[in-house]
């Protein structure tokens, strides 16, 4: 039992990077809506990959909805693993990650980093009692060196343990966050249009770029642990995203 056990924790990784590797097969060969994916043979020889590890990846892809299993026939590209170019705001993904997946050139511009305490909203955002430590991060986001995403967030202060000065903020906090144990496995979301906050539109020159689209979400681990809360402007006029709508 326990070998069994080993020998699925070691074919979990290679799986999620296998569902990538197919994702970016899915955008290279430009699959549309209903076009047939290869087979699990086909697949296992084209990346190298064992078909268990295949299959695996396949299951990823279609619990996430980006594919359709049809008994007997294969498997086929869904609406929603089709949208390649502007997001499915049905996806948990960093920001880094999701301007890469657009294309750009990313640079993550910290303006702010502090210890700060929460207030009653972000307490109750983050499951904490007012009063308690979090880091407040304030970043801009640069998409081939144009302004593209303008970020606040608040981190629960024991889930980035250690001191401040120590720590590289330009990466992705989700990465950050994952390389102490709080993998984000969802959000919760709210997604509204709205100018950036005159404090910091004014100090950093950011004014022309409104209105921007807000992102304000809550960001849980796999366990159901609330992490950070975050509220994420994006350029209106370069950065959408899509939805699926069923009957």
């Amino acid at each position: 039992m326990n070998a069994a056990k080993n020998v699925e924790a070691k074919r979990a990784p290679l799986a999620h990077k296998l569902k990538d590797d197919l994702l970016e097969l899915i955008a290279d060969e430009e699959l549309t809506p209903g076009d047939q994916l290869p087979t699990e043979p086909e697949l296992a020889e084209r990346f190298g990959a064992s078909r268990s590890t295949v299959r695996e990846a396949l299951k990823l892809l279609e619990q996430d909805g980006l594919v359709n299993a049809i008994q007997g026939r294969g498997r086929f590209l869904s609406a929603l693993g089709a949208m390649s170019i502007e997001r499915p705001v049905t996806i948990y993904e960093s920001i880094t990650e999701m301007l890469e997946g657009l294309g750009y050139a990313v640079t993550n511009v910290v303006l702010s980093v502090s210890e700060d305490v929460a207030d009653e909203h972000i307490a109750e955002q983050l499951g904490l009692q007012p009063g308690a430590p979090v880091i407040r991060l304030v970043r801009l986001r640069l998409g081939n060196d144009e302004p593209m995403v303008f970020s606040i967030n608040v981190i629960r202060r024991d889930s980035l343990p250690g001191p401040l000065a120590y720590r590289d903020w330009g990466i992705s906090i989700t990465s950050a966050l994952e390389g102490h144990g709080h993998s984000i496995g969802s959000s919760i979301a709210r997604i509204s249009a709205a100018n950036l906050p005159a404090e910091y539109a004014a100090k950093h020159d950011l004014e022309r770029y409104d209105p921007w689209l807000l992102v304000e979400e809550t960001c849980l681990t796999r366990e159901g642990k609330r992490v950070l809360y975050a509220l994420d402007y994006h350029r209106s006029s370069e950065i959408a995203f899509n939805v699926i709508r069923r009957r």
